[in-house]
């Protein structure tokens, strides 16, 4: 196997444009445990841990452009303001020590549908950077990026660079079941982010399709139902559970039956509903 350890990103696109089949290494949270349960045996490893600006955050005209490899813990302690989405479903990753080593970057490269970071991307409009040494950058939204069970829309020679998200507009909460309170792979999971300024809803499912994907359904009906200066019609938040629901096409496996998983769902779609129009509501009086 061979390692390779660019320190500049445009040494990081020459090597895996020189070397496709080299597999990108950050945090290794993924790719290490693979290797070591011989799921995975890459040619290459494509070392990015030195690849300084990778690590780093901005924000522009209220979008903000993370880094492939800023972590989850950074993401916590810096940004859950601006991305509250993103901040929840990053405290439910693994351990402390996880938390200081993955990313949002190494979430989308592995593209597994249980990967907690991918629902309030989507709810979030999130766009993926990606970038190769002959193709140069490509924006890919968050909802045309997961192509399938650990697969994603990157071609070959390119790597991940940054996710750029829109500072929300409104509340956003995340939603999580495992066998356990932590450190604990999703049975399933849901976020939803209001945009009050567009009158809709944006909704994300994980550990509930083959893909992580949004309820598309469900957005549309809220779009048309919710008096957005008023409280939750019971019955909109019902119908609104149905729809989320719908829009799983789970499994059985060890975490869960298919069953459990579009009760689950239905469940923790109201449920964030009820928290974010709470807290809409709320400023809205303030």
């Amino acid at each position: 196997m061979d390692f390779l350890r660019p320190t500049t990103w445009a040494e990081a696109l020459a090597a895996k444009a020189d070397q496709p089949d080299a597999v990108p290494l950050q945090g290794g949270t993924d790719v290490m445990v693979e290797i070591n349960f011989a799921v995975r045996r890459p040619v290459a490893l494509l070392d990015l841990t030195r690849v300084a600006e990778l690590a780093t955050w901005s924000e522009q005209d209220g979008r903000y452009r993370v880094g492939a490899a800023v972590p989850y813990s950074t993401i916590i302690g810096e940004l859950g303001g601006a991305l509250p989405g993103l901040a929840q479903a990053a405290r439910t990753v693994g351990s402390p020590q996880i938390r200081n080593r993955g990313s949002v970057g190494g979430n989308l490269g592995a593209a597994s549908p249980a990967g907690d970071s991918h629902p309030p991307l989507l709810a979030a409009d999130a766009v993926i950077e990606v970038e190769s040494r002959d193709g140069g950058v490509r924006l890919i939204p968050a909802a045309e990026f997961y192509l399938g069970v650990k697969r994603n829309a990157l071609r070959l020679d390119e790597l991940i660079r940054a996710v750029h998200v829109p500072a929300a507009s409104g509340p956003q909460y995340f939603s999580k079941v495992g066998t356990r309170n932590a450190m604990v792979i999703a049975v399933c999971s849901f976020a939803v982010a209001l945009h009050p300024g567009d009158r809709r809803v944006g909704t994300g499912l994980g550990s509930a399709a083959p893909t992580p994907r949004r309820a598309l359904e469900a957005e549309e009906f809220l779009a048309g139902e919710l008096d957005w200066d008023a409280p939750l019609d019971p019955a909109v938040l019902r119908r609104f559970g149905e729809l989320a629901a719908r829009a799983a096409s789970p499994i059985d496996d060890v975490r869960g039956t298919a069953g459990y998983r579009t009760h689950a769902i239905s469940v923790m779609a109201r449920r964030t509903l009820t928290w974010a129009w709470h807290d809409h509501l709320g400023r809205r009086a303030a």
